[in-house]
């Protein structure tokens, strides 16, 4: 490991790489603001009634009545040209938003543009993804838990659990992920997570894996539950069973896993990254790949929570770089996708391309598919970075929103309206602002592929706004 990384020593983007990002964002602008564009998008300006349309251009619907088919015919002839000007197929196209999730984030981000014009990075009309921690109880003590998870109180009725999901499908937000504390101790957990899945949602789940019996997982299966994401932090029992607070977590964890591979659920492996595991992320990955699950998932550590008293665990700059690296050479190798929640990823996969050594991007780090590099860099610039009250948000188990479940700001309660909140709260707003005097990466070259995490940010500093104190493109360190 190098004991110092400069800027300088980042490779910036080439001429020809910026100049295609900025040929793009002209090119939308101007497709965009074009009077005729705007006047058929603004008709058509939420993301409920644009899905609706983007069914009848893949063919999967029909128009009920001569305005859709109208919009629709307009919305046909805004795609074709986009996908001329970009040598995109728009058969694949087609195909592509036969698919309901994608089909949901497409007009999610249309519904921005029409809202809030082109902007970089994009200001979305409503999250992609809310992670929804549904409860506080939990059967493990993990020692860096950001819920400090434990006792149960002041959490919504099913009836009001039931409204909030019915306020994000409103909202038009694409997915949602049952975190917690462990969300599959609460009763509720079944009902709500069928119901979410029944009006279209891409549900997931976020758990510690040991209460998934092949009895759990055929359930999970059944009521449409897409994805699970399973805690492991080591590949072996002892240590994450001490990280995880409980004997035999690692066991039961492990045929957690099994069972939902076996039940064919999409499944994969969340592992917080500290001293105690760092050495052993490639066993990990291994251990991953053994076990047949699509994704690993690397997580900053933050102190929030219980997190705040292991601060001396986390990772210094080198360290960081060092994993980072690592899990992109891992993405280019394995079968997995090989994923992390530092902004700092897209960093290294941006050098690794440029330096000719590495093919793959994902243009967000919770990005559903690895992309060809040069797609990504593009679309990195619009959707990369941290996600934080941009892309995405925290709802806790009494229905505040925060901006992500490791920043415990209180920007709202769905009771005041989920949407509302969204659109209109400063803290949120403020986030989505790469280029406000006072953000911390408002110089950096990186700022819209990375900005820094604003959780470490907050919590470390309690700036959200400030430096990210992982960050290897100056000289910052823990």
């Amino acid at each position: 490991m190098q004991n110092h990384i400069r800027r300088s020593e980042v490779s910036l983007p080439r001429a020809d790489e910026a100049a295609k990002i900025h040929e793009v964002i002209y090119y939308l602008k101007r497709l965009f603001e074009n009077p005729v564009a705007k006047n058929l998008i603004s008709k058509i300006s939420t993301p409920k009634r644009l899905e609706k349309i983007l069914s009848i251009y893949c063919g999967i619907d029909e128009p009920s009545g001569i305005k859709e088919k109208i919009y629709a015919k307009g919305i046909t002839e805004l795609i074709a040209k986009a996908a001329e000007k970009f040598d995109i197929d728009e058969n694949l196209l087609r195909e592509g938003l036969k698919d309901p999730y994608y089909r949901r984030g497409v007009a999610n981000v249309v519904a921005g543009i029409a809202k809030y014009g082109i902007t970089v990075p994009q200001k979305l009309y409503a999250p992609f993804l809310v992670v929804w921690n549904f409860t506080r109880k939990c059967n493990l003590r993990c020692k860096h838990c950001y819920a400090n998870a434990g006792k149960a109180d002041d959490e919504l009725s099913f009836a009001e659990k039931l409204e909030l999901v019915r306020q994000l499908d409103d909202a038009g937000v694409v997915a949602i992920s049952f975190s917690g504390g462990e969300p599959l101790i609460h009763r509720d957990f079944w009902k709500v997570a069928k119901f979410a899945a029944d009006l279209g949602f891409h549900v997931s789940v976020a758990t510690n894996g040991t209460l998934i019996t092949p009895e759990v997982a055929e359930r999970m299966k059944e009521i449409g539950v897409n994805y699970v994401e399973v805690s492991l932090d080591a590949a072996t029992p002892e240590i994450h069973d001490s990280f995880r607070g409980v004997e035999g977590a690692f066991d039961r964890a492990l045929e957690g896993i099994k069972n939902c591979v076996k039940a064919g659920i999409q499944t994969g492996i969340a592992t917080t990254a500290t001293k105690l595991n760092i050495f052993e992320i490639p066993e990990i990955i291994s251990l991953a790949e053994d076990l047949g699950v699509y994704r690993l998932v690397v997580f900053n550590f933050i102190p929030t929570g219980r997190g705040k008293e292991i601060t001396k665990l986390d990772l210094n700059v080198d360290e960081r770089k060092w994993l980072l690296e690592l899990l992109y050479d891992a993405l280019q190798k394995s079968h997995l996708q090989v994923l992390s929640t530092s902004p700092l990823y897209a960093v290294v996969a941006v050098e690794k391309v440029l330096q000719g050594k590495g093919k793959r991007m994902t243009p967000t780090h919770f990005a559903d598919v690895c992309m060809p590099s040069d797609s990504a860099l593009v679309l990195s610039d619009f959707l990369g970075g941290c996600g934080a009250g941009r892309l995405y948000c925290g709802i806790q188990p009494n229905g505040d929103i925060t901006p992500c479940v490791f920043i415990p700001v209180v920007v709202g309660n769905y009771r005041r309206g989920f949407l509302k909140i969204w659109q209109e709260n400063s803290i949120l707003e403020s986030l989505r602002d790469r280029d406000s005097p006072d953000y911390a990466c408002k110089d950096c070259d990186f700022k819209y592929i990375c900005g820094g995490c604003r959780a470490r940010a907050y919590g470390y500093f309690g700036d959200l706004k400030g430096m990210d104190p992982g960050c290897f493109i100056g000289s910052a360190d823990v």
